[in-house]
């Protein structure tokens, strides 16, 4: 029989990392050795390595973080584009710890922007709310949220300190219409601090606007890591009236 012949080092390499993830050895966030650290272990270059740790994080196992090292990714989360769901259950459903916590909070009153964002067209009283969300010890979004104080009261004497607006509003406004909008975006410097993400990442934002009988309740602004998060729809072909 002929001799089995030894497979490339790098795919070695990429195989003995690959199985430690997938066996859950090394978790989501779990930080990779080095690249000098590997090559020593292997016996081989950095740029055998490197080539590695590429292939891994083209395939979406791995995240290389500039200036931090290389880390198992986090699973790809998926949201329902159709849906009003609840980020703490998208959270839990990849089996990571859910945090919150809130980055700004003010009243004021609805200006051009806010209103055009609302859908409304009077300067009523407004909620501005800032949050993130993390999955572990990584945040999994950013929020930007408008709450009309004309439809939803109660919220200005909510702290959301410990609650975020989400599930409160879901809690006690009844909504009766929903818009989405969705669009792929690259980080911008204030982003990219919240989110830990270099300038120009690719990240997705997703845009909603909620009414109850006919009155806007909300605009909310969510922003996803683009490599991290997927939006699915659901949907059954149209009916010929014919």
């Amino acid at each position: 029989m002929p001799e089995a012949v030894a497979a490339p080092l790098h795919q070695r390499i990429l195989g003995d990392i690959e199985q430690k993830i997938v066996s859950g050895q090394w978790p989501p966030g779990h930080r990779i050795p080095v690249e000098v650290e590997l090559a020593r272990q292997y016996g081989c270059s950095r740029m055998t390595v490197g080539r590695a740790l590429g292939q891994l994080a083209r395939s979406g196992l791995i995240e290389r973080r500039r200036r931090s090292g290389s880390f198992v990714a986090q699973p790809v989360a998926q949201s329902a584009v159709l849906e009003i769901h609840d980020i703490r259950s998208e959270v839990e459903a990849l089996g990571l710890a859910y945090a919150y916590r809130l980055l700004r909070r003010r009243r004021r009153t609805a200006g051009a922007d806010d209103r055009r964002r609302l859908g409304i067209d009077r300067p009523v009283p407004l909620l501005e709310l800032a949050c993130c969300h993390f999955a572990g010890d990584r945040p999994f979004c950013l929020e930007h949220r408008l709450i009309s104080l004309a439809s939803v009261p109660d919220a200005s004497d909510q702290g959301f300190e410990n609650v975020a607006p989400g599930p409160w509003l879901l809690a006690r406004v009844p909504w009766s219409a929903a818009e989405h909008t969705i669009r792929a975006i690259a980080a911008d410097a204030k982003i990219g601090a919240i989110l830990d993400l270099p300038r120009g990442a690719p990240c997705l934002a997703m845009e909603r606007r909620t009414w109850s009988r006919g009155e806007a309740v909300t605009h909310v602004r969510f922003v996803y890591p683009g490599e991290s998060h997927a939006l699915v729809a659901r949907f059954e072909p149209a009916r010929s009236g014919a």
